[in-house]
């Protein structure tokens, strides 16, 4: 038994926190691209994780997940349904990050709030890169816009009001659209009240600035999910009042000033109703690719419904399934890896099973907020939550940007909070325990 000791907060080797949130940030360069992309972040674990393990031993309710996915993907393999090159590239590095995240939450003594906070500065960091490309850009500014001279994996998008979609460090506009929706939601969280969590005002208002001027569909999805849950955590009947007319606003400036956003919105809404069928030329790609992605899901979870193909195999059943899979045009068969959103990625490959696992997670570890308890506990949940459902919407990898770690602390931070009442130190106590650690 591991001696159960009162929290205490430690000051940590400042390489090793700035290692960690590289991994988060840091997806633009990549080291190798055969026999898979090696991105900077997998440097990181194959130098942090050994050492971790070693001090902590294996966690044995992420033992028993990892082993039901790996049974599974044998089986399917087996059956025909998988490869095995496809599922080890994808189980190692799925199992790789959430092993690598759950020890690094071990390591900061369940110091949430402060790795929080930590992302929220990485994100402010970000957002100040991003508007520094914005203004670059606008002065014509090559090497202040332009950063493919460090980052192999990036280009300017272009495009927007404004003749360039920020996209800071990452890759697309999409992925800043992700890694700081959380960021976002406490930025609007500042504005609107009085007292500041985690980052000030002022680098509330450049986060918030940049988001916008990402020009990204998931972005504006994320204003929206932001906007709701602060109404409907500070009551709805009061804030809706501002929720909704500025969602309405937001979405309609979108939509007749963004030729973009109209042409995907349009050609979304049609083909998922049904009123448009695909029509090279006038389709709008991403659309057609979500589309298509959706039909290849719900054909494979169809013939395996309980446990799916086996984490990694969506790429097996797209070549089954894929409505484009006659097209000689290049660009129609994209995102077949990741299925262009996690949750259609999780009906196809996990089943059943996978969807109800994160299903219960996100339900069962909400916290909203508590009028008789002024922890910061809801605004971390709420925050993360915008992050966890963008990326269920339309990102599919498992692990790109960190997100395992913000999986991993939404997990944690509902189980803080429901030993909080009683008070602080029993919180940390009880998170400290063996249980937890799955000693």
């Amino acid at each position: 038994m591991t001696e159960l000791k009162p929290y205490q907060s430690q000051a940590k080797n400042p390489v090793l926190v700035v290692l960690i949130y590289l991994s988060i940030f840091i997806n633009s360069i990549v080291f190798f691209k055969e026999p898979f992309e090696f991105y900077f972040g997998y440097l990181v674990y194959l130098f942090l994780l050994p050492v971790l393990m070693f001090r902590y031993g294996i966690n044995r309710q992420l033992f028993f997940i990892l082993g039901i996915l790996f049974i599974t993907g044998i089986l399917n393999i087996l059956m025909g349904n998988h490869t095995f090159p496809l599922f080890l590239k994808v189980f190692t590095g799925f199992s790789l990050s959430y092993l690598f995240y759950h020890y690094v939450i071990l390591e900061f003594d369940f110091d949430l709030e402060k790795l929080f906070t930590w992302y929220l500065k990485g994100s402010f960091i970000v957002a100040l890169i991003g508007l520094v490309q914005f203004i670059s850009f606008q002065f014509g500014f090559t090497p202040g816009y332009d950063y493919s001279w460090i980052l192999n994996k990036w280009g300017v998008v272009r495009g927007g009001n404004f003749g360039i979609r920020v996209n800071s460090i990452f890759g697309e506009p999409t992925y800043l659209a992700s890694t700081l929706s959380a960021a976002f939601f406490v930025s609007l969280y500042n504005l609107f009240r009085k007292e500041s969590f985690g980052i000030s005002k002022i680098q509330s208002v450049i986060i918030a600035i940049v988001y916008i001027l990402s020009f990204s569909g998931l972005g504006q999805t994320g204003v929206f999910l932001a906007l709701i849950l602060l109404a409907v955590n500070f009551g709805l009947v009061r804030y809706i009042i501002i929720a909704v007319p500025a969602g309405i606003i937001l979405f309609n400036f979108l939509y007749n000033n963004v030729n973009e956003f109209k042409d995907r919105y349009d050609s979304t809404v049609g083909l998922f109703t049904g009123r448009e069928q695909f029509k090279i030329g006038k389709t709008h790609g991403s659309s057609f690719i979500l589309y298509n992605n959706y039909r290849v899901a719900l054909k494979n979870f169809s013939s395996n419904f309980l446990f799916g193909t086996g984490i990694g195999s969506h790429p097996v059943a797209f070549k089954k399934y894929s409505l484009a899979r006659d097209f000689k045009i290049k660009g129609f068969n994209s995102n077949s890896a990741d299925a262009n959103s996690m949750l259609l990625r999780l009906i196809s490959e996990t089943g059943l099973f996978g969807v109800c696992i994160f299903l219960f997670i996100l339900l069962k570890c909400y916290v909203s907020r508590d009028a008789l308890n002024d922890s910061h506990h809801w605004l971390i949940s709420n925050a993360i939550l915008v992050m966890i459902l963008l990326n269920l919407f339309r990102q599919g990898h498992y692990f790109l940007n960190g997100f395992p770690f913000f999986v991993l602390l939404y997990i944690y931070n509902f189980l803080s909070y429901k030993h909080l009442l009683p008070g602080q130190e029993e919180t940390q106590v009880k998170l400290h325990s063996p249980e937890l650690k799955g000693e």
